[in-house]
């Protein structure tokens, strides 16, 4: 569908809906939206909200989708009703509109965006009141009555919840040897969490909309499903939804220790921390497993976006983020410092380079593109900006890193593939110290030409905090 027919579409169900009196202006695609797209609009002087499934996308596509969006719209008023700070939904869509599968709700004020927000000044009062506010909403989320939601959503079990995680990873392919070992990890520990409740799914900073005085609406609903209200906590936790913010566990604003103690005061239970721990390493995992899906549906040419070939790159992010999480846990003396820094530019002689090649596409990207664009097309060219960054590193620091790795597998006396079996099925510890120094120095690796901005990465590479053993002592 053109650009034009969609918004004559959309005019005429608005025509419909809210009266003939109004017109549909300002209608713009918001940023990002890989698994659903969102589009802001007035009318009749109101301003609108549409979720809609994106071209390509079908209920299919390996859970990314969630809900159907008639389910969606039905939870986030049911929500509504119980005291959730929720959007009003306005208008669903119908078939005979001929725009897609959706609904339209009532635009909350404020920003989403976590860059704008964590950190800022003028959200500073705002970030003070979001521990108490977040607990409060979680709570009230659990809370909601699932009896009436039991036909139209999903409860798996957290050892359900692995095994589907581990079969879309085996389906795609991957060997990455620190997500084999997660695997494992979460089946040794994964606990007994039979009750159900209504779980968001993906509460966390970026689908929360804040205005100066906090909280002002919770969005994304298409991840709910009937579960353990712990994962909620873990998720909002997870290193990937801190926003550059990694000291501040609990989505970039404070300690997850506060996080806990306000949703204990607001709900009433306690949550135990070995729970909270499985739920942050699963939770961290899936974002990994998530970002492989995103790279697999552009390849299977479901949504050929560039965004999902780029959010595919991510899986190293969790690779650092991983190896953190287990280093709370592990032997303090396999955890040894050792010398390793992000690799420094090389000068190029001689002819034309690959990488000088890549970085002139990136800066006439930046200079002579990314100004005359807006919206959408303008996160699109920084999109594309990244993805010539790491194809650029990878040109100039891929070939060494390869052979590094090599060089450690044949130490330890594994080749890539056996040392995954290994660590899946726990005939290969993790607690070797040569193992561990390579799981942890191919993340490193792999996250330094994928994004090595990546706070984690920082966090891994810190010195001197007794809490960041994984470090280069040199302090660069």
């Amino acid at each position: 569908m053109t650009d034009e027919a969609f918004q004559a579409k959309l005019a005429n169900y608005c025509t419909k809906t809210f009266g003939a009196d109004g017109k549909l202006e300002h209608l713009r695609r918001l940023s990002g939206g890989a698994s659903m797209e969102s589009w802001a609009f007035s009318y009749g002087g109101e301003d609108f909200v549409l979720r809609r499934l994106p071209a390509g996308l079908s209920a299919d596509d390996d859970g990314l989708r969630g809900v159907p969006l008639a389910t969606q719209a039905d939870i986030i008023e049911l929500a509504r009703t119980t005291g959730v700070t929720a959007p009003e939904v306005r208008g669903r869509l119908a078939p005979e509109d001929d725009i897609g599968e959706g609904f339209i709700m009532a635009k909350a004020e404020g920003e989403t965006l976590p860059h704008k927000i964590l950190g800022n000044p003028d959200f500073a009062e705002a970030e003070r009141k979001l521990t108490r506010q977040c607990a409060g909403e979680l709570a009230a989320i659990h809370q909601i009555p699932v009896q009436s939601l039991a036909a139209s959503l999903e409860y798996f079990s957290p050892a359900e919840l692995i095994r589907i995680q581990k079969d879309k990873y085996d389906e795609i392919g991957s060997q990455i040897p620190i997500y084999e070992y997660a695997f494992h990890w979460l089946n040794e520990n994964a606990p007994d969490a039979t009750d159900k409740y209504l779980v968001h799914g993906d509460f966390r900073m970026g689908n929360l909309m804040i205005d100066h005085d906090g909280l002002s609406a919770v969005l994304d609903w298409e991840l709910v499903r009937l579960g353990d209200p712990v994962q909620d906590l873990a998720y909002l936790c997870t290193p990937s939804w801190r926003f550059g913010h990694y000291e501040k566990v609990a989505g970039g604003f404070d300690s997850a220790e506060a996080l806990l103690q306000a949703y204990a005061e607001a709900s009433g239970r306690e949550v135990d921390p070995d729970r909270f721990r499985f739920w942050l390493v699963y939770s961290t995992l899936w974002w990994g497993v998530a970002c492989m899906v995103m790279g697999q549906i552009w390849r299977s040419h479901g949504d050929r976006s560039l965004e999902r070939t780029v959010i595919g790159r991510r899986v190293s992010e969790v690779e650092i983020d991983l190896a953190l999480l287990f280093e709370e846990i592990l032997p303090a003396e396999i955890c040894t410092p050792f010398d390793w820094a992000v690799p420094e530019d090389q000068t190029v002689t001689g002819e034309t380079g690959y990488g000088e090649l890549l970085t002139a596409l990136g800066e006439w990207n930046a200079k002579h593109v990314q100004p005359g664009l807006q919206g959408h097309d303008k996160f699109q060219s920084r999109v594309a900006g990244n993805a010539l960054g790491i194809a650029r590193r990878q040109a100039e620091w891929g070939p060494d890193f390869r052979d590094a790795a090599k060089a450690r597998l044949t130490a330890i006396g594994y080749d890539h593939g056996q040392l995954c079996s290994g660590l899946s099925n726990g005939e290969i510890a993790i607690t070797q110290s040569a193992v561990w120094d390579h799981l942890r120095l191919s993340a490193l690796e792999r996250l330094s030409i994928d994004q090595p901005k990546y706070a984690g990465l920082k966090v891994a590479l810190k010195n001197g905090d007794q809490h960041d053993r994984f470090r280069n002592p040199a302090g660069n």
